[in-house]
């Protein structure tokens, strides 16, 4: 019965921690082939911004990444084969999940921008994503870190979507505090495309 009750608290989190890793190394490994076999220089020829760039490349991604059901199907398969109890409508753990992912193809893009190498580009996935997961909640509770761990993890934007996954599974309705976590994951992906 612990674990039934460990399961419920802890799998609606990974919902959209799981897609992240593999959105991140796609969107890294991606950029950085079309970066090193020439395609952006060949873009550069019509000189756009590099912010035009990457937010193109970011709308195609994330296009791919809205229309490919993994993140639905993830969704489906825990609760119906896995006995995930949702209390709500299905639709917030999928919204915030894809915003999850989303991040993910930010972080992605990020690490393409400034990788040589695809080693490289995967190298900066424990860099830039452990610190996060580590922090936002998944392994222990927010508020019983200590002090300085806590406002570092107010500050990563995976807490958020932690945050908002855990509270679309035990809300009948999504409120305020989910729109809220849910548009600090979007706003972050926003940022990294400025850069």
């Amino acid at each position: 019965m612990a674990s039934r009750e460990s399961f419920q608290q802890s799998a609606p989190a990974l919902l959209g921690v799981f897609p992240l890793p593999l959105v991140f190394s796609q969107a890294a490994i991606s950029t950085l082939r079309e970066r090193s076999s020439g395609v952006l220089e060949r873009l550069m020829l019509v000189a756009p911004r590099k912010v035009d760039l990457y937010f193109g490349y970011a709308s195609a991604y994330a296009v791919a990444v809205a229309v490919l059901p993994s993140t639905a199907l993830t969704v489906r398969v825990s609760t119906a084969w896995l006995g995930l109890r949702i209390k709500g409508p299905l639709w917030p753990v999928v919204l915030a999940a894809t915003a999850t992912a989303l991040f993910g193809l930010g972080l992605g893009l990020l690490a393409g921008a400034f990788a040589r190498t695809e080693m490289q580009a995967m190298q900066y996935f424990p860099v830039l994503v452990f610190p996060q997961a580590l922090l936002c909640g998944l392994f222990a509770p927010r508020h019983s870190m200590a002090r300085p761990l806590c406002c570092l993890s107010d500050l990563m934007p995976l807490s958020y979507a932690v945050d908002s996954l855990r509270a679309s599974a035990v809300a009948p309705l999504p409120d305020g505090t989910y729109a809220r976590n849910v548009t600090v994951v979007l706003g972050a992906l926003a940022q990294r495309r400025t850069l």
